[in-house]
């Protein structure tokens, strides 16, 4: 059920051998967003039980979810370009189907964050989860 994007990464994360290389990888990605509109930076956004500033604004068009997101923190932007490669783009349905700890799972995130960084990402999954639940 995955989207193309998080297998592409998938298999980019299977080809790195190395924690350190992973870790580097998530940062890219990161980088690689856009930041979000100040605008979009209220409390409305704001993702509590994260260590960092996280915020994520999502849009509903029909029945298929998209969102934005930015931290102050490098490894959770990345986290969140991530998230955005496995939901962007899924049906409202699908959004809650996903198994989000067992696809994070496949890039071995959930060994290797610490116990702040991995309450946050469970903190921004919940975040989405309810968003797809209430526009559902």
């Amino acid at each position: 059920m995955a989207q193309a994007a998080f297998e592409e990464l998938v298999e980019d994360f299977e080809f790195l051998e190395e924690w350190e290389d992973r870790y580097r990888l998530v940062i890219e990605e990161g980088k690689a967003m856009d930041p979000l509109a100040d605008a979009l930076k209220v409390p409305a956004t704001k993702v509590d039980g994260c260590a960092s500033q996280v915020w994520l604004h999502a849009t509903i068009e029909g029945e298929t979810l998209h969102f934005d997101g930015e931290s102050d923190a490098m490894i959770v932007n990345g986290l969140i370009a991530i998230l955005r490669k496995l939901y962007n783009g899924l049906t409202l349905k699908d959004v809650l189907a996903v198994d989000a700890r067992a696809e994070m799972g496949r890039l071995g995130l959930n060994d290797h964050l610490s116990a702040q960084r991995s309450n946050g990402l469970r903190a921004m999954i919940e975040r989405i989860r309810s968003l797809a639940a209430a526009a559902a």
